[in-house]
């Protein structure tokens, strides 16, 4: 089960949860598809094995998608047309140097209005485009930790979605 914990941000752009079994990391995934909305850029932060991965299989299985969910690490990109969304899944893991980024053409899909959430960002930077939303996965003695920031209005009002959902209050009316 997820703990909650509403982070000292006065503007509520800030959430802290302690997830204690993978299935709670994809429950988590799960709650994030109800804030989403078209054009997100989405961080994944956390090491090797920390569920990146399975946070966004919450996602897509609450968009819909019934196939595999893997990390695309070796294809750099995995393009899903889901229910109300375009999502586009990148993990730039195998990146040598952020130039790679330029060389992959990728830049037009976070020109447009998909959701692109991005394993391993850190590796295209400077060239990658800032987070609305940033989400740092570390564990914990007893399972794992996620803070979760909104850094721009898009991003900040994701995150005070997700809290009232994981609350149990749902989407405020008017707001997908």
């Amino acid at each position: 089960m997820i703990e909650l914990n509403q982070a000292a941000d006065d503007s509520g752009a800030r959430l802290d949860a302690h997830l204690p079994a993978e299935a709670d990391t994809e429950a988590l995934g799960t709650a994030l598809a109800a804030a989403l909305a078209p054009g997100l850029r989405i961080w994944l932060q956390g090491n090797l094995g920390m569920g990146k991965t399975t946070l966004t299989r919450g996602v897509l299985r609450a968009l819909g998608h019934e196939g595999k969910v893997k990390s695309p690490t070796y294809t750099l990109i995995e393009p899903y047309v889901v229910s109300r969304l375009d999502l586009y899944h990148f993990d730039f893991y195998r990146f040598n140097s952020p130039e790679e980024y330029l060389d992959a053409g990728l830049d037009e899909y976070f020109e447009g209005r998909g959701v692109c959430i991005v394993e391993w960002p850190d590796k295209a930077a400077p060239y990658i485009p800032s987070p609305d939303l940033e989400i740092q996965l570390r564990t914990e003695a007893d399972g794992r930790f996620a803070e979760i920031s909104g850094h721009t209005d898009a991003g900040r009002k994701c995150v005070i979605e997700l809290g009232k959902t994981l609350q149990g209050a749902g989407p405020a009316p008017g707001t997908n």
